[in-house]
């Protein structure tokens, strides 16, 4: 049981922008830190991590909340599990029991996950101990991996049989938990479960927090009749589509180097990483697909692709190019030497060989193409030439940015001049008409998947994840987020609804100034002058606060249930500031408010008029169907609305609103002190 003292311990503990960091590249920008938004694509920074509130903010799609809602959608679990995360990251020590709170969902991924644990550890003690074990030692002893290398990937050895199930009955684990992490499999007869994976080399895989969610198993035995590897089958805690092999290792790399190198094999990133070239990854056995290459961006924006140069290979290289392109990927690629791949290159030549290899050798994608191209004879036949060209149009228009599509079609027209004799209008005129042809296309899958009477395809073979639900915002701990799982939430961010400004300005204020600026409010306003239905309830709550003489802190709402952490990020994160530095060069300190009290009159001014427009506007649909004496009396009230609202908009907000008693004397925090009598705003 995790119990709330638990909890705060773990928050207070855990540094939001480091867990972030972990995501997200971070630069500091004045007391907050800013980057691009892993909610959605965006080029330029609108995500901001506020380190004093512990809370995220990002101002493209709205996205935040503390340092518990962005692991639960990262990483796609639940609030308990989010919990467990970060304590394990902190060594913070927390129960293993399930809390009374946690819904079957929650239990069954918690159990999934230590079932895994299980896997791993099991296929390693295997991998170091059990006598039929030794071809897997020395075949991974030939690759030149040595006992720290094999504890670090986590490699193991699934034995023939099912030994895993045995052991892992004898420690208790239920067998829906080993089968929910597709370690065992139910028997045709569904009387009794076997391994999945038996006489394997295993290589465990983790999420970018280094948990364990699947398993690949490579054949020792190649005069066997069966896959050379088989990995697990999607689970709740593994979707293919969206991981990536060897994140955990390479996301500081990649951030670092701004730059992911993507290799088709498990050993290959392995073997890199030996030799000191740590920002690589696999695209996990699967065909790289867009949710992969979403978790890359994370980290950096270019990659770089090095496929076998068979068929197979090539093939994956053109899928992948696209989807990189389509996601708004910079995109190389890369040839080894015939015969070569990663891992045989790197053991025969060395670290600085590849990186220098890769510095001349990797080309972007127009480039490549077109060299391919050349290599195959295939420029020197006029229709070749075109269907080639075609082809580089067709992946440019994938692009999601203008200015890049421009960029590059020039940079075509500039590579096959020679070929064509021709200005890049030719080129532009072409790309206009692919553009055409994708929106057309796009627009009549619109209008298909929006049909009633026509079902929506589902993806076949598991490349691509079914479109996530709406609802996708888990609410508790236990009311804050909730026991389900938050994997649909990381899919699409929600669009924040637009807040009148005023109205949040009127909660900012009251969080900022504390106890009189309260009182100044609360004796102007009233809870249905607010439009915004969660800022009326967050105005409702500070009151009540206040009048029982509890704390009132930005603080205080950060640690509260949904919708107060989210509302904050709203309300006290803007978007932009003026720098430190630029206070420093001018020597002209700017204050947001220099004199919080006009600030107050300023926001209550507009709140207090729309109100009074909104009561016009349901009073005069009530005249259209009123008769008699109550349509006189209706109409008696519309004037005196009228009047109320003419003189409000006439009148400054300074004389609008009687300052308080204690303004007339000092404050050294705000200006004014005092007492006056405190009573909520009458509704007029």
């Amino acid at each position: 049981m995790i119990n709330e003292d638990k909890k705060e311990e773990i928050r207070q503990t855990a540094d939001i922008v480091e867990v972030i960091g972990d995501y997200v590249k971070l630069k500091k920008s004045g007391s907050s830190f800013v980057g691009l938004c892993p909610f959605h694509n965006e080029k330029t920074p609108s995500f901001n991590v506020n380190p004093s509130m512990g809370i995220y903010k990002c101002f493209g799609c709205g996205e935040s909340g503390d340092v518990f809602s962005f692991v639960m959608a990262m990483e796609g679990i639940s609030f308990p599990e989010s919990l467990r995360s970060l304590a394990d990251r902190y060594g913070i020590d927390v129960p293993d029991e399930h809390s009374e709170g946690d819904d079957e969902e929650t239990q069954l991924r918690e159990g999934i996950y230590h079932a895994l644990k299980f896997a791993g550890l099991f296929y390693y003690r295997m991998l170091m101990e059990a006598d039929d074990a030794s071809k897997a030692r020395e075949y991974l002893e030939q690759r030149g991996y040595d006992r720290s290398v094999i504890r670090t990937f986590g490699l193991g050895y699934a034995p023939a049989g099912s030994s895993l199930l045995s052991a892992a009955r004898k420690e208790g684990i239920p067998e829906k938990y080993l089968a929910g992490g597709d370690i065992v499999k139910e028997s045709q007869r569904g009387d009794d479960y076997y391994d999945t994976f038996r006489d394997r080399l295993m290589f465990p895989i983790f999420n970018p927090s280094g948990k364990v969610i699947g398993f690949a198993g490579r054949i020792l035995d190649t005069s066997k009749k069966t896959a050379k590897y088989i990995n697990s089958a999607q689970t709740v805690v593994y979707n293919k589509s969206e991981v990536v092999y060897g994140i955990n290792f390479a996301k500081n790399e990649i951030r670092k180097e701004g730059e992911v190198i993507l290799v088709e094999g498990y050993t290959d990133v392995i073997t890199l990483n030996v030799h000191g070239i740590k920002n690589v990854v696999a695209s996990s056995g699967t065909s790289l697909t867009s949710g992969q290459i979403r978790i890359l961006q994370r980290y950096g924006n270019r990659i770089v692709m090095i496929y076998d140069a068979d068929n197979a290979g090539q093939t994956a290289m053109e899928r992948g190019m696209k989807v990189a392109l389509e996601q708004g990927m910079e995109v190389f690629l890369m040839q080894l030497p015939e015969g070569e791949d990663p891992d045989s290159f790197v053991k025969q030549f060395g670290k600085e060989s590849f990186l220098e290899f890769k510095k001349k050798n990797a080309e972007d994608f127009v480039t490549f193409t077109i060299q391919q191209a050349e290599k195959s004879g295939s420029m020197e036949r006029p229709g070749d030439r075109s269907a080639t060209i075609r082809n580089i149009l067709e992946k440019i228009a994938l692009m999601p940015e203008e200015l890049d599509r421009q960029v590059f079609v020039q940079h075509l027209h500039q590579k096959t001049q020679k070929y064509r004799k021709g200005s890049d209008r030719e080129l532009f005129q072409q790309l206009d008409k692919l553009l055409l042809e994708k929106r057309e296309a796009e627009e009549r899958n619109r209008r298909f998947r929006q049909s009633p009477s026509v079902p929506v395809p589902q993806p076949v073979g598991g490349d691509e994840p079914p479109p996530p639900d709406d609802d996708h915002i888990p609410v508790s701990d236990e009311e804050r987020y909730g026991g389900e799982s938050s994997q649909q939430q990381r899919k699409e961010p929600a669009k924040s609804q637009k807040r009148p400004h005023y109205e949040m300005e009127v909660i900012r204020l009251m969080l900022l100034y504390g106890e009189k600026m309260i009182r100044f409010i609360g004796h102007n306003v009233a809870d249905d002058h607010f439009e915004d239905e969660d800022l009326k309830a967050f105005y409702n709550d500070i009151i009540k606060r206040h009048v029982d003489e509890k704390e009132i802190s930005a603080e205080h709402y950060a640690n509260r249930e949904k919708p107060y952490p989210s509302l904050l990020g709203d309300i006290m994160l803007e978007r932009h500031t003026v720098s430190d530095r630029h206070a420093e060069r001018t020597g002209n300190e700017f204050r947001r408010d220099k004199n919080p009290w006009k600030s107050a009159k300023s926001c209550m001014k507009p709140l207090q008029l729309y109100y009074f427009e909104r009561k016009r506007s349901e009073l005069s649909h009530e005249i259209k169907h009123a008769e008699g004496d109550e349509k006189s009396r209706y109409m008696k009230l519309l004037t005196k609305l009228q009047k109320e609202i003419s003189r409000i908009r006439k009148t400054g907000a300074d004389e609008l609103f009687d300052d308080p008693e204690f303004l007339k004397q000092s404050d050294e925090n705000l200006p004014g002190s005092g007492h006056f009598e405190y009573k909520l705003g009458e509704r007029k």
